[in-house]
């Protein structure tokens, strides 16, 4: 970004109000296991307008980083789960603001259509900075039936590919700590993903919020968070599997603290990256002495 735009930039996050299929029962209820949408939207309460909260978060991150130009990131659910119209009114009011010079899009792989693939294309045609986020978590079906994701890996297969046929740009969002699995799931998964390319990646450990049936297996002994040691190991691992030129949007994720139950070292957003950047200049150094 900052050798694209000679400034930086950076994202603002957005709540449209939008829900997910596997919540209002079109494919199940419940949501998925891990998931707590209050994370995003404190207290409950209905978000407000687009350009209210693009404000917001412009008047927070102009003090903290001085940043003057932004990406709009759609955040909240499933941002593509809604007809065309009223996408396209979601997403053009925030590109009508003259430092929003982009969007990411976060949503799910089974709720992505043709026509919504073409109206990104369309927005990155005219110059704007254009991301589609997928969730995806894991490439293991059992495991996404097992935290309720109401999709498998397949409709990730065909949307990854229709939206990268078409020039759209791809960030996959991947999960480490996924009840059932380990370190053999993870990187399996992230082989897949690699297999079939894509552009950026997110990596996030798995946390314990309030409010979850995660939280319910928490209470019950039947789901044990990592440590922040095997958190940073597998990510670096990680890391060293992908293509030198591959993106990370995200590499540790954070919970609102009311919310977080565990692990509570998912607050320690800068410890954890500075542990990954110290385990990743170890990796390289043992690579070359290696060599």
């Amino acid at each position: 970004m900052l050798r694209t735009y000679g400034e930086r930039v950076h994202k603002v996050a957005i709540d449209a109000g939008l829900s997910c299929p596997n919540r209002d029962g079109s494919k199940g209820i419940g949501g998925c296991t891990f998931c707590n949408n209050v994370t995003f939207s404190p207290n409950g309460r209905a978000p407000d307008p687009i350009l209210e909260q693009i404000q917001n978060g412009r008047e927070v991150l102009i003090k903290r980083t001085g940043a003057k130009k932004y990406i709009a990131y759609f955040q909240a659910y499933t941002n593509t789960y809604s007809d065309i119209e009223t996408l396209s009114k979601m997403y053009e009011t925030a590109l009508s603001e003259d430092d929003i010079i982009g969007l990411s899009i976060g949503t799910r792989p089974d709720c992505v259509p043709d026509e919504v693939i073409d109206l990104l294309v369309d927005y990155q045609n005219k110059g704007f900075d254009i991301w589609l986020e997928l969730g995806l978590q894991s490439a293991f079906d059992k495991t996404l039936k097992r935290i309720n994701r109401g999709h498998g890996f397949e409709e990730y297969r065909q949307t990854l590919l229709a939206a990268r046929g078409k020039g759209l740009r791809v960030c996959t969002h991947l999960i480490i700590g996924l009840p059932g699995e380990n370190e053999t799931h993870f990187k399996a998964t992230l082989q897949r993903v690699l297999n079939l390319g894509v552009d950026g990646l997110k990596f996030h450990p798995l946390h314990v919020v309030k409010g979850t049936q995660l939280a319910n297996d928490w209470r019950r002994g039947e789901y044990r968070p990592m440590t922040m040691e095997y958190y940073v190991k597998a990510v670096s691992d990680l890391i060293m599997m992908a293509p030198k030129d591959m993106i990370y949007h995200r590499l540790t994720g954070t919970a609102n603290k009311k919310q977080l139950l565990a692990p509570g070292w998912c607050n320690k957003k800068w410890k954890v990256l500075n542990s990954i950047e110290a385990e990743l200049r170890s990796k390289n150094k043992e690579k070359v002495l290696w060599n």
